[in-house]
């Protein structure tokens, strides 16, 4: 293989990388807006943070959403109003608080993340079923590949089992 057939092959394959990240990044997208009457993207995001991880800390979130921690705390205030996340003292010191999703909070989250599920099944479904081994084999290789942790705030999230 010449290094010009060897280049126009990685053109290639980082096009299709690409081209199906794209794909993804629409898909959440789209969940984002099936929820955007009810919440911010940056709320969206502490919401998925806390569905994700657990328990967190204002300090925590701003820290996720690399912002100051007075402007996370005017997000997270939002939540509360909302009924769509509880503060409460932390245990093991007072001065901090804990925020964790209540139930309506868990059911947002739960809703973009089945659309997003959804949509993923629908493109799976236009495929062959040996198209659809090929791909799961390729993603799950792109993925190691790749070695990086996902963003901790679940923004590009499509499900919340490990």
């Amino acid at each position: 293989m010449s290094q010009a057939d060897a280049v126009q092959d990685t053109r290639v394959m980082i096009d299709a990388a690409l081209t199906a990240a794209n794909v993804m990044m629409r898909v959440a997208a789209r969940s984002v807006l099936e929820v955007e009457d009810r919440v911010t993207t940056p709320q969206l995001r502490v919401l998925m943070l806390i569905a994700l991880n657990g328990l967190q800390s204002l300090g925590s979130v701003a820290a996720e959403l690399g912002v100051h921690a007075s402007n996370a705390t005017r997000t997270c205030e939002k939540l509360v109003q909302a009924g769509l996340i509880a503060r409460s003292d932390d245990p093991a010191d007072r001065r901090f608080i804990q925020l964790e999703l209540t139930s309506d909070g868990a059911g947002l989250v739960e809703q973009v993340l089945r659309h997003r599920r959804e949509a993923m099944a629908d493109v799976f479904a236009a495929m062959s079923p040996g198209e659809q081994s090929a791909v799961t084999a390729s993603l799950e290789i792109f993925a190691r590949a790749a070695g990086d942790e996902p963003s901790r705030d679940g923004r590009f999230t499509f499900t919340l089992e490990p």
